[in-house]
């Protein structure tokens, strides 16, 4: 799965976007002229807004046909407090950003993408159908937003099986703490639930949108699934595949790859996506691959053939623009639309305004950070919602919701009424920004030592278990 975007825009003059705006916007009107699919109107009209954007952002003008820009208009580079504060907050596969210090609104993207929210009637209904209680991920809001959630828990109570689904674009040796998120709750999910699970290995999208060798690209794949394997799953309910092995292995996989490409234009893909015409073909392509996984017939030594089993995706939310595709295309090539749990970001230690970057060393805690090193980053780099000296700060309290350390915290302290009263703490001035950053890392770091001690157990011979195509303990 995607993590940066690379070289997918290309600048262009204020006249020749105005040139593409113009072609766009006669590309929607013959489209509706012609009654085209709806899917297909909606990708073309969401390309044509965000060309709009793009206009007014470079220009300061709003787009207005048959008025071309004059050779000066160029929008004035007035720098960070120039940024409107009800922008709307950028969030797709490849680019998370936000003005606004607490982080994206994740209530309004849940507006923009159409999802559902996760509220406390739906964490409450998954409480008493599992018969314990919800990962902290839910009970905290961390994994947000879903969609069809309350089917797959309905055909759960009727005995009904369904899967997990996840993945890794692996685009480095080391991993960081924020990559941890989704595998942490899908073991989890997986533990509760009794069900397999899928780790798609996107070493084939990383080779297209990065700076990296075929080589470099399977050796990262490999490398991160043995920081996957370390998470505690078990091989007997997990299979790990790398695409560049597993698709040309599996004739299955690459029939269901064919089928979702007949149903995806070109002008879906670059509505979705934002492809322009000098993105390689293999990018174009590639939203087929992450789809494929979302249906069964795709892994046939685990599912027998059935194309009936759904599948249940956890994922942070920008990968959502893969399967709002995946679930248009999936009615009309006969299977089951698969149900998604979105997460929000982990923030970078500088703050919640962007998620973690593994190329941005001083942005992120990684997996093979030393005790010392952990230390100096939080200590270093972590954005403090703190006051500016000992004497305010006892005085008006900290803002624990942009505090960096604070939020980490909200994602690794297991126990809700510590986590209460440090907020309560913190806010009142009570606790100091340093003590604040001191429980960040005595939380931290016995969990990273503990990583990777797991991880050395993690042999190549473990690693070729999980990633051999075979049948896993279940029956369908």
């Amino acid at each position: 799965m995607t993590d940066c975007q690379g070289d997918a825009e290309v600048a262009k003059s204020p006249l020749e976007l105005y040139e593409q705006l113009t072609a766009q916007g006669d590309e929607v009107r013959t489209l509706k002229t012609a009654k085209a699919d709806k899917a297909e109107i909606d990708a073309a009209v969401q390309l044509l807004l965000k060309l709009k954007v793009g206009y007014k952002q470079m220009t300061g003008q709003d787009f207005k046909a048959g008025c071309p820009p004059s050779d000066n208009s160029v929008a004035p580079n007035n720098g960070p407090a120039a940024v409107d504060a009800d922008d709307e907050d950028t969030v797709d596969p490849w680019n998370v950003s936000t003005s606004n210090a607490k982080g994206v609104d994740y209530d309004k993207l849940i507006v923009r993408f159409g999802s559902s929210k996760i509220d406390k009637e739906l964490v409450d209904r998954i409480e008493k159908v599992l018969g314990q209680k919800p990962h902290r991920f839910l009970r905290r809001g961390i994994f947000f937003s879903h969609r069809d959630m309350q089917q797959v828990l309905d055909a759960y109570e009727k005995h009904k099986s369904f899967y997990l689904y996840t993945g890794r674009g692996p685009s480095s040796e080391a991993m960081h703490v924020g990559h941890l998120i989704p595998f942490i709750f899908t073991k989890w999910l997986q533990d509760v639930f009794d069900i397999p699970l899928v780790i798609q290995m996107t070493d084939d999208e990383k080779y297209l949108w990065k700076d990296l060798t075929l080589e470099d690209c399977h050796h990262f794949a490999v490398e991160n699934a043995k920081d996957i394997i370390a998470c505690g799953f078990d091989v007997n309910k997990t299979f790990i595949f790398s695409d560049l092995d597993y698709m040309g292995a599996t004739p299955e996989f690459y029939r269901n790859v064919v089928k979702i490409q007949k149903h995806v234009t070109f002008n879906q893909v670059k509505g979705i996506f934002g492809f322009t015409d000098s993105d390689c073909i293999g990018k174009i392509s590639f939203p087929a691959i992450q789809a494929a996984p979302s249906f069964s017939s795709s892994f046939p030594q685990i599912f027998k053939g059935r194309k009936d089993i759904q599948c249940l995706i956890p994922c942070a939310i920008d990968q959502d623009p893969y399967f709002r595709m995946t679930r248009d295309v999936a009615p009309r090539i006969g299977y089951p639309k698969p149900a998604l749990l979105h997460s929000t970001f982990f923030p970078a230690l500088q703050g919640a305004q962007t998620k973690m970057s593994a190329s941005d060393a001083n942005s992120s805690i990684f997996l093979t950070d030393t005790p010392k090193q952990l230390k100096n980053k939080v200590n270093k780099h972590a954005f403090s919602g703190g006051k500016d000296t000992v004497e305010e700060h006892r005085k008006y309290g900290g803002n624990p919701d942009i505090d960096v350390a604070f939020m980490y915290l909200t994602f690794f302290l297991e126990d809700d009424e510590q986590l209460e009263k440090i907020r309560q703490d913190y806010t009142s001035g009570a606790l100091l920004t340093g003590e604040l950053k001191k429980i960040l890392i005595e939380t931290l770091q016995p969990m990273i030592a503990q990583h990777q001690e797991r991880r050395k157990q993690v042999t190549d011979e473990i690693v070729k278990q999980f990633m051999t195509p075979r049948p896993l303990n279940f029956n369908f």
